[in-house]
């Protein structure tokens, strides 16, 4: 069975295939042009990727691909339907990354809602010396504890992330986009009064069409002007223009983004010409990548691939019942 990763590089230079390449015949693209993936494809049985996109343009000439495996949670770059058409199997990686997800979401809250850069420059730039007082309380910040924390996609992450902020002393709620009704230990709440009351907001959604463009200009005009938003779900869910002038006009206090609508972002994209640049945290989606996260990545969809081979009968993406 011949296995073609086709962009390897997004998986770190440090990520070890082996899993995959010792079971399998296995070739490993670090990058791959939309132009280069139908010829690569031409005799691949399983192909596997994290972002490249995988349509009816890339499978024209692949007439042996049997299962298109995706090293992620989300597989918006796959179109599910175009597979299923032509019996290709699908599967992505669920659960692989709850740990190292919400770790970051409180990493980067914590350096926005603290201001470790600048404490960090203070100390390091000689100021706090110069300065003969055994404190400096340039910017404060605020506790956890007892605020309000609205979470927006309360799945496997979500969940983790509201067990740990309620252990910070945080008042948990969360809001369902797509309605579905299921018991969880944290009250429910209208997306409308989580967007008013909420202190801090985290999202950790899938992007479909409910969820996408839901922070837009009249969300953030409903929230509180202290409140931040987090977002390690998908970039399309917040409309970062308006977030831009949101942060920029006072409306709410800032935010710590690890992902983008396109990635990478171009240039001129709002969130990186934003003004008041303390009031803002920006990482190049890598909440997901702990070195931990990546190798359950891989160790799983080399399972994936070997229960194809041995005939097992595994839930395609769209039997998800997430």
């Amino acid at each position: 069975m011949k296995v073609v990763i086709l962009d390897g590089a997004t998986m770190g230079a440090d990520i070890d295939f082996s899993p995959i390449s010792r079971r399998f015949d296995t070739v490993v693209y670090p990058r791959t042009a939309p132009d280069e993936r139908a010829e690569r494809l031409r005799d691949a049985d399983v192909v596997v990727v994290n972002k490249v996109i995988i349509d009816r343009e890339a499978l024209k000439w692949a007439d042996n691909i049997r299962l298109v495996c995706v090293f992620a949670v989300g597989y918006n770059n796959i179109d599910t339907e175009y597979c299923r058409s032509r019996g290709i199997r699908v599967r992505n990686v669920p659960a692989y990354c709850v740990d190292s997800v919400a770790q970051h979401t409180f990493a980067i809250l914590f350096q926005l809602a603290e201001s470790l850069n600048y404490y960090d420059g203070f100390v390091k730039d000689g100021s706090y010396t110069a300065g003969g007082l055994a404190n400096h309380l340039g910017r404060p910040f605020r506790e956890i504890a007892g605020k309000s924390w609205g979470i927006i996609g309360m799945g496997a992450i979500g969940r983790r992330v509201a067990d740990i902020a309620s252990a910070f002393g945080a008042r948990v709620s969360y809001a369902s986009l797509s309605g579905a009704e299921r018991p969880e230990k944290y009250p429910r709440v209208s997306p409308e009064e989580l967007l008013k009351n909420s202190d801090i907001i985290s999202i950790h959604a899938p992007l479909n069409d409910k969820t996408e463009n839901f922070i837009n200009e009249s969300a953030l005009a409903l929230m509180k002007s202290t409140a931040v938003i987090v977002n390690v779900g998908r970039g399309g869910i917040i409309n970062s223009a308006h977030l831009a002038a949101a942060i920029d006009g006072g409306v709410i206090a800032g935010a710590a983004i690890d992902v983008f609508p396109t990635e990478p972002p171009a240039a001129e994209d709002p969130l990186l010409n934003v003004r008041n640049r303390d009031r803002l945290v920006l990482t190049p989606h890598i909440a997901w990548s702990s070195v931990e996260a990546r190798a359950r990545c891989v160790e799983i969809t080399a399972d994936n691939i070997a229960a194809l081979e041995a005939g097992e009968e595994r839930n395609d993406v769209w039997k998800d019942t997430k």
